[in-house]
Formats: structure tokens, C-alpha cells, sequence
């Protein structure tokens, strides 16, 4: 099966093409009369129903039902993972060129709706267009790359000859997994790590967040229309601390890949760790957590260039980024004149529901995003100095105004804690190398960036700006499938570089088979 060289797919240009505005505009109004259905659990193919329901709710509009789900529990992830490991039988034989068929149909069934998925992250998460759009297309890159990592994969691997033997290595599936994903990226998280776990020979049950379980269930639907076989995926919403912890705890379970926050990912960690009866393996944990962001902007960078860059990163989609920009570190020497660029360019931010392209930040996630990204600006205006927002902004859903808040310690909450919500704090270093050792001073390291000039600081950073994702010149936040292979240190996860060459090694094993060959 030869394929043609990955690229990404192309992001549409809502300002400047009428043609991909009106089809957007048109998928806004259909998934508008689409809001409100009933989702039942999928488990081994089959739709089951119970008596237990939530709902998922349009953060713009908080009261607007975006779906209806049957709420899983304790009894049915144990029920997921049997179907799951059932399916395994035959899906862990599936040559890779049936499983890669299997994505890249997928992704075609993407790239034709691609508009109207997007929509339903405008309703249910409050993504702008741009946004939405941009996770649909990493949703088929994830489709596109590991349909042709799997391929390789596949093939043979380089091994050092030994005189009298044939050697080869396998890379094979390693089971069930359990996918549990997060909200803010909902369908490209998602469908990375589902996508990455079945073109490796995996079976797996996606325990979506409940704050976007109707994206996970369209996904499912497009898998299904690909001609997945049932088992393959199971779909199973319901709360962490019920249907997550029976997932994680469970002895068929033989990895988890986990997106989300630091708490949570070391929960997982700790849990996975124990072996329960039964359990003849130990379990893999691939985790991203949290991000404590920094983009450092020296003395002799282009400050236009540099604001444009930290506004971006800090308040696209409302900073609910574990890659967006929370801390700017600038050099004393530019510092007051970055102040002033900045609080004029984030004073054009424009704030409101999603559903009208004009507004570039939508609501926060839900009540309790907003009751602790509240708690946390109010201790940043005694911790610093409120250069601007602060507050609310009107508006019948989870709306707040991008805060910046300057003159921050490097040492200060604000500037150690992962906030999560568009809040950006301000931090002033004497020279470049003080502000590259404030960038080092958190538990994280995900993303980075620097603005210079000068080469040989470039070049310093690279070396010392201890992070997964450095970005040099450029945000912080946009990492592209096969371009910017993404995943942090420390505190940030396991560093797993998703959309990357050695991603799906993750879901294998290598398995090396020695073959005596007879002597004439």
C-alpha cells in the first residue's frame, strides 16, 4: 500500500473566503436544529440505554442543552473493556493496511463535514470558527499520519546481522486501552489518542469529558460509517471518579493515554501503578497534564511582532490551552513599552458567543471554570497590577474579560499556578538569561517561546528553555501534526509527542523473533 507524502490539511480563511464563510455559516444553523438529542452508550457495537442521564450545555447559553447522554457506570466499563478485549482477538490480526484504510477513510468522512463538526465545538465547548476549524483539520491529519505510521511500522525494522540466524522485529498491539480524554481540544485529543491506539491493533473504550461527550459520539458515528468493526471503539461518558477509576483500575486494561490536568494524570499514575488480580502486565500510562506557559520577549525583539504573538497564544479560546501563553517575561529594558502595545492590543479582543464570527474569545468552559479563573484574578490584582480586564463580560453564559495583569513576582500564584482561563501575568526580568531562568522557575514544561534578534540568544534558548515545544520567534500555542510533534516534561506528561514518528511506539511492543538457520 503506498501512500502519498503526509501533508496537513489546509485551515479555512472564514475573513477572507465568502465560500468557506456561508458553508460554516450553514453548518451553525443545521447543528442549531440538531441540539438537545438522546446519545446512548455504544458498547461492543450495540446502543444501550440507561436509566441515568446528564446533559452537555452550550457554555455561551449556559441553560441550552447541546445533547442528552445515558450516563455509564462501574458495571458497564467492566462490560466496555470485555467487549473491548474480545474485539482485540481480531482486530490485533488485522493487517496494518485494513487498519490504515480504516483512518484514512475516516479521514475522508471528516474532511467532507469538516464544518459541520466544527459547529458542534462552537455549541459545545464555545470555540470561535477559526478555533473549531483548526481542530476538525488535526482530527485528519491524526487520520492521515497514523494511517501511514502504522504502515511503517509494519515493515521491517533494522537489525544488526548475526552470522547463521534470521532476525526480525514486530512491533505488536498491547490491548485495551482506556481513552479519556479532555474538553478544550475535544475531537483532535480525542480522536489522537483513539486513532493512535486502533492503527497500532488496539481496542479501546473513549470515556469522553462530560462537558463534550456529543463530539466524541459524531466521531464514533464516523468510524462507524468507515467501517470499523464493533468492539473496536466503545463509547462510555460518565463521571471520572465512577466510570474513569473502574476504566484505569480494570485487570484487562493494559494502558490508559490521558489528557487533562496534573491532578487527575498523577490519580491515574498512582492508580494504574497497582496491579489488580488478575493482572499479568504493567500498565502503561501516557499522559499530557498541565502547562505553565512562557513566552520571554528580549530588549531587542520586535515588539509589534512579540504582542501580537503573546495575545494570541494567551486568549485563543480564552486561554484554555495546556500550550497557551500565562506568563510573559520581558526584559526590563522593553518592558513598559510591551505594556502599553499589549494593553491596547488585548483591548481590541473582542468578547461573546461563538456563534457570530465576529467574536475572537467565547465563554469559559462551565460555572466552575469561571467561580476559580475569577478566584485567581482576584488574587493577581494583589499580587500585581491590573493592566486590564479583571472582570466579567456580559453575556447570558460563562464570559470573562481577557485580564492582564502586570508587575507580577516570579514567584507569585499567579505565575506558578496553572490557571487555565485568559489570564496572562506579566513578569519583568533584568536581561535574557534572568528571563529564560524565571521561564525554567515552574513545575511544568510544555511550551515555550523567545523573541529576539539575535542569534546566539535564539541559540541559548534552545539550549537551556527547558521545554517539550520551544518555539523561537513565533506563539507558543498551533503545534501542526508531523511538524511540531507535541508533549512536555516534568509535571506536563510523559512527553509523548503526539503527531509524531515515535507516537505510536507508544501503543506497541516490540516482540523480536531469532530463527536458527540450518548450516548447508
Amino acid at each position: 500500500m503506498q501512500l502519498a507524502e503526509f501533508k496537513n490539511e489546509p485551515l479555512s480563511d472564514f475573513k477572507n473566503n465568502p465560500e468557506q464563510f456561508k458553508q460554516m455559516k450553514q453548518a451553525v444553523e443545521e447543528v442549531a436544529k440538531e441540539l438537545g438529542q438522546e446519545y446512548d452508550l455504544v458498547i461492543g457495537g450495540q446502543r444501550v440505554k440507561t436509566q441515568e442521564k446528564f446533559s452537555s450545555y452550550n457554555p455561551s447559553y449556559k441553560d441550552q442543552v447541546v445533547g442528552v447522554f445515558s450516563k455509564g457506570n462501574a458495571e458497564l466499563a467492566d462490560r466496555a473493556i470485555r467487549a473491548a478485549d474480545e474485539a482485540f482477538k481480531t482486530w490485533s490480526h488485522t493487517p496494518a493496511e485494513a487498519r490504515a484504510e480504516l483512518l484514512l477513510a475516516t479521514g475522508k468522512i471528516l474532511r467532507g463535514r469538516k464544518y459541520y463538526y466544527a459547529a458542534w465545538m462552537v455549541f459545545e465547548v464555545g470555540k470561535s470558527w477559526a478555533e473549531a476549524d483548526a481542530d476538525v483539520a488535526e482530527s485528519i491529519d491524526f487520520c492521515e499520519f497514523y494511517s501511514r505510521e502504522a504502515l511503517r511500522l509494519s515493515g521491517p525494522q533494522p537489525l544488526s546481522r548475526v552470522a547463521g540466524e534470521k532476525n526480525y522485529l514486530r512491533y505488536v498491539p498491547l490491548g485495551v486501552g482506556a481513552v479519556i480524554p479532555p474538553w478544550n481540544f475535544p475531537m483532535a485529543i480525542m480522536s489522537g489518542m483513539t486513532l493512535a491506539s486502533i492503527a497500532a491493533g488496539n481496542t479501546v473504550v473513549v470515556k469522553p469529558s462530560s462537558d463534550s461527550p456529543t463530539i466524541a459520539y459524531k466521531f464514533l458515528e464516523a468510524l462507524e460509517q468507515a467501517g470499523m468493526p464493533p468492539g473496536v471503539v466503545n463509547f462510555l461518558p460518565g463521571p471520572g471518579g465512577s466510570v474513569g477509576n473502574a476504566l484505569v483500575a480494570h485487570p484487562r486494561t493494559r494502558y490508559v493515554a490521558f489528557t487533562g490536568s496534573k491532578e487527575v494524570g498523577l490519580g491515574i499514575n498512582e492508580m494504574a501503578a497497582k496491579p489488580a488480580p488478575g493482572q499479568i502486565w504493567i500498565k502503561r500510562v501516557i499522559a499530557e497534564m498541565g502547562g505553565k506557559d512562557s513566552i520571554v520577549v528580549d530588549s531587542d525583539s520586535d515588539l509589534d511582532w512579540a504582542v501580537e504573538g503573546v495575545a494570541v497564544a494567551a486568549f485563543g479560546f480564552q486561554g484554555q490551552k495546556c500550550s497557551a501563553c500565562s506568563r510573559a517575561i520581558v526584559v526590563e529594558s522593553a518592558y513598559d513599552a510591551f505594556l502599553e502595545k499589549l494593553k491596547r492590543r488585548v483591548e481590541q479582543i473582542t468578547v461573546g458567543p461563538t456563534v457570530e464570527p465576529a467574536n475572537y474569545m467565547g465563554p469559559v468552559i462551565n460555572a466552575a471554570a469561571k467561580k476559580s479563573i475569577s478566584e485567581y484574578i482576584a488574587i493577581g490584582k494583589k499580587e500585581g497590577r491590573l493592566l486590564t480586564g479583571g472582570g466579567e463580560a456580559p453575556g447570558a453564559g460563562y464570559f470573562l474579560q481577557p485580564t492582564v495583569i502586570a508587575d507580577v513576582p516570579p514567584k507569585a500564584r499567579i505565575a506558578q499556578e496553572e490557571i487555565f482561563g485568559p489570564v496572562l501575568a506579566v513578569i519583568k526580568a533584568k536581561d535574557f538569561d534572568d528571563a529564560l531562568e524565571i521561564a525554567n522557575n515552574t513545575e511544568f514544561g510544555l511550551t515555550g517561546a523567545a523573541y529576539t534578534r539575535s542569534r546566539a540568544k535564539l541559540e541559548k534558548a534552545a539550549e537551556y528553555f527547558h521545554v517539550g515545544n520551544l518555539y523561537l520567534n513565533r506563539k507558543c500555542t498551533g503545534a501542526l501534526v508531523g511538524g511540531h510533534p507535541f508533549g512536555g516534561f516534568n509535571m506536563s506528561g510523559t512527553d509523548s509527542k503526539s503527531g509524531g514518528h515515535d507516537y505510536l511506539l507508544l501503543f506497541t511492543q516490540g516482540k523480536v523473533v531469532t530463527e536458527k538457520v540450518p548450516t548447508p
